[in-house]
């Protein structure tokens, strides 16, 4: 086992908080001393079934701890799930049904282990003890917390002052959510920074029930592609780790030089030292940012998919974005019209385009493209003959044929 400080360096890379670190050396100490690892936990409410690289910021300081030789429990909250997490959230989050959860959490687990061990990682649902409390234990545990320590979380704080309704099954989420460190008797919890109040509830459910408090461990909200919002979705700044190879791949190299290394802490298996020498390399000009970045598209291309796919996207990447060529498999749309087409009504049709109003701003930014030829009208029409190869922004083509 690595000594405490190794163990330390990397437990607390890229971490926000660590409460507390004191306690943490002593659990450390205590595990090297007796040879038995620390129990670590991080939950996972199946709210979606596809996970992008936010989510994997959590499950990489989870593989840090299971390369230290630590027991990693990759919790899945089906029954938290079905209630409905309110964190950050302005009105009620809608709870999910049975049969959805289920679904996502199978979803889940074929997902987190393309970054940990299957065989040394334990998935296990919250169900399994928070479905046999009785309503006499839930009227105990909701006993333990006041309206008015719920109310100091912010999210609550601000729909209550605002007049939006709160639900009393969402002041029994923190209390579930500290039962489940109580149930596991968790060493180590980790979180997002959003989610500190709800992991302090389990250091004190488990102190009031006279077992060791858990560690807990945040860590940030990874920003998306744009470098402001966090990664999310719904706001379209976000990279699946589901997605192809090429996709994921173009993406982490669309990202700034400044992000790319919060993304490298974060995310990358190379050690601070050698992020270190990159980030000095790249201050002293001997090696250029998109080289760098092209490493870490790499490396993060070829955990989700496989090295030779890393390798291919990169090649595919050079072929259509520096050397100005065509992917070899875009997609065909084969056309019967026999009367020109508006130009954005076609961009439409080959699904290049939501909507010929996108149509119309994507010309109006230079970013469409007929056989090489950049437009610039918005009423630009395309005549029903032979075939047209067209481009929208850096990515997205289509060859039309007309029959």
């Amino acid at each position: 086992m690595a000594s405490i400080e190794e163990q330390l360096e990397l437990i607390e890379r890229g971490a926000v908080d660590c409460i507390s670190r004191e306690e943490l050396v002593k659990k450390l100490k205590k595990s090297q001393k007796t040879g038995i690892p620390l129990k670590v936990k991080a939950g996972f409410d199946p709210t979606a079934p596809d996970l992008h690289l936010g989510h994997t910021v959590l499950l990489q300081k989870l593989k840090h701890f299971q390369d230290l030789g630590h027991d990693i429990y990759f919790l899945i909250g089906d029954f938290t799930g079905m209630i409905g997490d309110p964190t950050g959230k302005s009105d009620t989050r809608k709870a999910l049904t049975v049969e959805q959860v289920a679904e996502n959490a199978e979803s889940y687990k074929a997902q987190v282990f393309k970054i940990l061990d299957q065989e040394k990682t334990r998935v296990v649902f919250n169900s399994t003890w928070l479905g046999k409390l009785s309503s006499y234990d839930m009227i105990k545990l909701a006993s333990e917390l006041t309206v008015a320590r719920m109310l100091e979380r912010d999210d609550f704080k601000k729909r209550f002052d605002g007049g939006k309704p709160i639900s009393i099954h969402e002041f029994l989420y923190p209390l579930i959510q500290g039962f489940d460190s109580v149930a596991m008797e968790a060493d180590v919890e980790l979180g997002g920074t959003d989610q500190l109040f709800n992991l302090l509830m389990g250091r004190d459910l488990q102190r009031s029930r006279g077992q060791e408090p858990q560690i807990v461990l945040t860590m940030p909200l990874l920003e998306g592609l744009d470098g402001v919002n966090k990664m999310s979705k719904s706001l379209g700044n976000y990279i699946g780790i589901t997605e192809s190879a090429d996709n994921v791949y173009g993406k982490v190299l669309s990202i700034s030089d400044d992000l790319m290394f919060r993304y490298y802490e974060l995310l990358s298996d190379l050690s601070r030292d050698e992020i270190g020498e990159l980030k000095e390399k790249m201050e002293s000009g001997t090696l250029h940012p998109k080289e760098i970045k092209k490493q870490l598209a790499r490396e993060l291309t070829a955990r989700f998919h496989s090295s030779e796919a890393a390798l291919a996207a990169e090649a595919g990447f050079e072929k259509v974005f520096t050397k100005g060529g065509v992917p070899d498999d875009i997609p065909e749309m084969v056309s019967s019209a026999t009367e020109e087409i508006w130009l954005p009504q076609l961009l439409v049709d080959s699904g290049l385009v939501k909507s010929t109003s996108d149509g119309r701003r994507m010309i109006k930014q230079n970013a469409v493209s007929i056989d090489g030829g950049k437009i610039t009208d918005m009423n630009s029409v395309v005549q029903p003959e032979g075939e047209v190869l067209i481009k929208v922004g850096k990515r997205r083509f289509c060859k039309v044929i007309f029959d």
